[in-house]
Formats: structure tokens, sequence, C-alpha cells
């Protein structure tokens, strides 16, 4: 606008006028020519637009079929691939057939491989239910019945196959040294009263302190426990669960049943048991510990552990197989303790009771680890009821012993006065007794919380006294007032020294000890003044004279004495001497100590006295006729006699 308006003012106003004008014109000039080419421009694309249209409507048959063409190559595609699918699962079918009708014996793992595949063909068809394979499906499917129907029959073949009873050899060398029966025992089962094989005494432990190993045995080869875990895990897939449960539960009951015969598990009724005599039921009794030991710790273990590794992953079977294939066994052995616990109750029985009961409770807990879950729970309860029953007929027991200890009424006297059968036996028994001691401690607990070694002594005490009661009542049936002595101080010297070198010593205390060795001793005392106060009376001569006659007069003191009267003296001595010397030659002191006290205790009564005689009345006798009839012992013969009292000699050895 400044250029503008500086031209103008150059110029002039008539000049520039026209230089606008000029350049009005050029301007409309350009814009008519711009429209000329637009309407050009216009005319060409219309044409262009028309001719288009025409083209496009040429060439849409031709797009027609192009498309038609490209889904036709993507269909035949489409199609090509799903036969190539199904070529697949023919294929596999093909494959898999052939090893199907092998059959599993020779390749397990190739075997069900191939049933694995038939299953991915059955699950492709199932996928893919539009393919037209239902012919292919049910070949299939055919397949896969009658290839776990094979592998039914080789489970049954490979589980039978290996399913072997255990040999007794085979069982007892699994078994600690300590607890394996001697060779020259009956059926290589333990000695009769099942000590050897079964003893779990205190007494015995002690003797190692090694801990017991046991070594599991083989039940099944453990290269096969994989393989009959693999078929399991087949027809429990296929759903032949049931059959599996069958075929497990008769093949391996019917071996472990098997086992347990040929170790000489016998299934016994209450009434079998009645009718036994004692040493045939006692040597049962120990074999039966033997067996309970065998099965627990070898057997139902080793089955337990075979189940649980065949049927790993399949919990629904485990336990109840388990359970079924030990039911039967676990039952005949556990039936012949509960016969022992009902049957008549006798003292001998007191000892394998308390065995039983032992062995019970030594396995108690593997029994409850063994025998776990719902489906073992009676087993369970049988033995701990079994174990709470020896236990009570046990305890009776106690107290029937007790009782007939005290009402024994063997009419049978001991014609020497020695130790009295029925004391030997229950000093044994107490002996055996606290052999038991960790036992019958156990025992008391079942029934009362209280001190068990006060329980313990207050059973050991009665039954003591229970024994002294019945001696004294025995001890009234000799004639002899000096044998009743004799027998009561032999059998009570007898359970004093038993208590001393036995541990019934610490409970029953020294007190006890020291108050019936004056029992002994009183009756040693009772004893002398029975059998020698007569005869020493023929050793003394009471006076004539003024003096009352309290005196014993001196030989040739003047107090009347006669010669007749000291000869009738000494021939009266002669005869109670020698009565008594045939006599009691024929009693017993067993023990050699006593013995000798007693005839140390007469001597220094005696001796002295007979002495004492013959030095004053010796010489009226000696200076007269035929002295040797009257004065026919020196003091050191009637020694020498003495020696022989209480040797227990028969009237043929006295008369020699």
């Amino acid at each position: 606008m400044l250029n503008l308006t500086s031209s103008i003012s150059a110029m002039g106003l008539p000049q520039a006028m026209q230089t606008l004008s000029d350049r009005a014109a050029f301007t409309r000039e350009s814009l008519q020519k711009s429209q000329t080419i637009t309407d050009s421009m216009v005319a060409i694309l219309g044409s262009l637009d028309s001719r288009l249209s025409v083209l496009e409507t040429a060439m849409r048959p031709t797009q027609i079929r192009t498309h038609s063409i490209r889904k036709a190559h993507e269909n035949i595609d489409k199609a090509l691939k799903a036969a190539e699918l199904i070529l697949t699962q023919f294929d596999i079918t093909r494959m898999a057939e052939a090893k199907i009708l092998r059959g599993p014996h020779e390749d397990l793992e190739s075997y069900l491989e191939a049933m694995d595949q038939l299953r991915s063909v059955v699950r492709f068809f199932d996928d893919n239910k539009s393919y037209r394979g239902n012919d292919v499906l049910l070949h299939v499917k055919n397949l896969l019945a009658k290839a776990n129907l094979k592998i039914e029959e080789e489970f049954k073949q490979l589980l039978t196959s290996y399913s072997k009873p255990v040999e007794p050899d085979r069982l007892f060398d699994c078994l600690p040294q300590s607890l394996r029966p001697s060779l020259g025992s009956p059926g290589h089962q333990g000695d009769a009263s099942g000590k050897n094989a079964s003893s779990t005494n205190p007494s015995e432990h002690n003797k190692s302190l090694e801990p017991a190993v046991y070594t599991a045995p083989t039940l099944i080869p453990t290269r096969i426990l994989p393989l009959l875990h693999d078929l399991a895990q087949q027809m429990s897939q296929a759903g032949h669960q049931q059959q599996l449960y069958k075929i497990y539960r008769e093949t391996r009951a019917s071996a472990l049943e098997l086992s347990l015969r040929k170790l000489g598990v016998e299934k016994l009724t209450k009434d079998d048991v009645q009718k036994m005599q004692w040493e045939v039921l006692e040597a049962k009794i120990g074999n039966w510990i033997h067996f309970m030991r065998i099965s627990v710790k070898l057997l139902f273990s080793g089955e337990k552990k075979v189940c649980d590794q065949i049927f790993s992953g399949i919990d629904s079977l485990r336990d109840p197989c388990f359970a079924e294939v030990t039911a039967n066994s676990v039952a005949v052995l556990l039936s012949f303790g509960d016969a022992i616990a009902k049957s008549k109750r006798s003292p001998e029985k007191l000892f394998v009771l308390l065995d039983m009961y032992e062995i019970m409770r030594e396995l108690h807990s593997e029994i409850e680890t063994i025998f776990e879950g719902q489906f073992c729970v009676e087993m369970r309860e049988t033995s701990l009821s079994l174990t709470k029953r020896l236990a009570q007929t046990a305890q009776e027991t106690f107290g029937d012993f007790e009782e007939a200890v005290e009402k024994d009424a063997t009419k049978t006297a001991v014609l020497d006065g020695t130790v009295h059968p029925l004391t030997s036996y229950v000093i044994n028994y107490v002996k055996f007794l606290f052999d038991y001691q960790s036992t019958l401690k156990q025992l008391f607990q079942e029934f009362d919380e209280g001190d068990t070694d006060a329980q313990l002594a207050s059973v050991t005490t009665r039954i003591m006294q229970a024994l002294q009661n019945n001696l004294d009542g025995k001890s009234k049936q000799y004639k002899d007032p000096a044998l009743t002595q004799l027998f009561l101080m032999n059998n009570i010297h007898y359970i004093v020294r038993s208590v001393r070198r036995s541990e019934a010593k610490d409970l029953l205390g020294d007190d006890w000890v020291q108050i019936h060795r004056r029992i002994v001793q009183q009756h040693a005392n009772q004893y002398k003044r029975v059998s020698w106060a007569k005869i020493l009376q023929c050793l003394t001569i009471q006076g004539a004279g003024s003096s009352g006659g309290g005196a014993i007069a001196e030989a040739g003191s003047g107090s009347g004495v006669s010669r007749a009267m000291v000869k009738e003296r000494y021939k009266t001595f002669n005869i109670q001497f020698e009565e008594l010397h045939q006599r009691q030659s024929q009693w017993t002191v067993p023990d050699s100590e006593l013995r000798e006290s007693l005839r140390l205790a007469v001597a220094e009564v005696l001796l002295p006295a007979y002495r004492s005689f013959i030095k004053r009345f010796g010489p009226m006798i000696e200076n007269g006729k035929n002295p040797h009839k009257y004065i026919r012992y020196t003091p050191e013969d009637l020694e020498h006699m003495l020696s022989e009292f209480f040797e227990g000699k028969t009237l043929t050895e006295l008369k020699r």
C-alpha cells in the first residue's frame, strides 16, 4: 500500500489510474482462463468417472470368480489339513494296534504308551465331531477294551507269579539274632516254653544293650513293584477298580495266609484250647508269641509297604485293599490269644499270660501305625481289647494263686521235714514274678494309677503270708512235735534265704527279712526244747537228801544215789539217744549252714551235760561188772553220731 501510494505520487494520478486498469483487465483475463480450464477438467473427470463405472461393471463377474476361486483354495487347504489329521489318527491307530495285539508282557512300557495313543485318538474324534469317524472311533474303543482286558490279565498273572508264601527260614533270618529259634527246636519254632524265641524278661533284655534290628523280607521283588503300580493305575483309569480290588485281595491274602500256615499258625477255638494238655498248650502259646512278632514286624508291615507302592496315587483302593488282605490273618492270630484269655484260669498260666500281655504291649504302637485309617478300625480295636483282656485275666489269676496257696490241701506230707514242694513252687513263682517286674507294673497301671512298687510289694507279701498260713496247717500233720518244728524251720528258712537272694528283698525290705529270720530261730529253739529236753533229764539226778531234792547230786557226795539208779539213767539215755539218732538221721535239713548250726546247738547242750554226768557218775559204773553195757558212748562217739543227724538217710543206710 505504501509502494502504491509512492508510485501514484511519482507518476501522477492519470498515469496511475491507467496502470490499475491494465492490471484489473489482466486479472480478469486470468480468471476467465482458469474457469475455462476448470470446466475442461470437470468435463474430463466426468467422462473418466463414466468410463470407470462401465469398467467396474465389466470387471464385477471377474472379481466374483476370483473370490470364489480364493474361497475354493481355502476350503481345499482346510480339507487337506483335516485329511492329514485324520490320516495321522489312522497311522496312530495302526501302530498302536500292532503293539496292543502283541500284548503287554514283553514290553509293558510300549504297551501302555500305545494305550495312551488310542485314548488320544478317542479324544480327537470326541473333540471333532464334524469329522465322520464313527467307524474308526468304534474300532479304537474296541481296541481299548481289549487292551484293558489284557492289562487286567497281565496284572493278575504278574501279581500271582510273584505272590509266593514266605518260607519260615527266610522269616527267621529277618529276626535279630537273639530272637531266632534254635535249630534243634521242634518245627524250628522255639522251645516249649517259648522263651527261646519270645522271652521278653527284663533280666534277659539287659544282657544285651544292642537294639533289636529286623530286616524287612522281600514279599515282591523291587523291580516288579513299579510294573504292578503302572498296571494298577491303568486299570483304575479304565474304571476297573472292582476287578483290581478283587484280584489284589484274593492273591495277596492267599499268599499271606499260606505264609502263616507254613510258619505254624493254626486256627484254634476256645474249645480246642480247653481240651489241650498244659504242656502242649504252653508250647503253642510260646510259638504264638513268636508268630505275633513275626507277623506284625515282618509280614504285616511288609504287606503295608507293598500295598502302598502298588496303589500309590489310587487312594480309594489303597487302604481297603490292605485291610482286606490282612483281616483274616489278624483275626486268626488274635482269636487264639482271646481263647487263652477266656480259658479256665490256673496258676501256671500266669506267666504265659504275662508273656502274651507283654508282646501285645510291645507291638501296640506298630499295630496302631500299620493298621491306621478307618478301614482297619476293627483290627486296632480287637488288638487293644485282647491286651486289656489278657491284663484282666492275669490280674484275676494273681488273686486265684494267692487263694490257691492258702487253701492248698495236699495231704502228702514230707516225711523227713524238708522243704515242702509247695514252698519251692511258690518261691520259684515269686522269683519269676520279679523277672516280669516291668510287665507287672504296666499291668497294675491298667487298673490303678497308684505306686506300682507298693502294689508289687503288697502282692508279694500276701502270697508269702498265704504260704506261711498253709505251712502252719501242714505242720500239724506230724505226730512228732519236734518234726513239726523242724519242718517249719526248714521252710521258713528256705523262704528267707530265697528272698535275700532275689529282687524281692528290695521290695519286702530288711525288716521283713529280720522278722522271719527270728521266726526261723524260734522254730530251731522249739525243736531243741521238744526233742532234747527229755534226754537231758536223764543226765540229771535229783538229790534225795534233806535239802529238798532240788539239787543235782554229786558223785560220792553221800546223797544216797545208788549204782542201780545211775545204771538206769545210762540205760534210759542210751535207748533214747539211739532212738533219736535212728529217727532224726532220716530227717533232713537241706541247707548245709542251717544243718551244721542246728547240730552245733544240740551239741553245745548235750555234750557238756554228758561229760559232766560221766565225770560225776561214771566211776560208780566203771568199777562194777560190764561197764560198757551201760556206758556205751564216749562224748566223741556222741559228737560223731550227731554229725549224722538231718542227713535224710534211709534205714538201710543206717544199719550199715
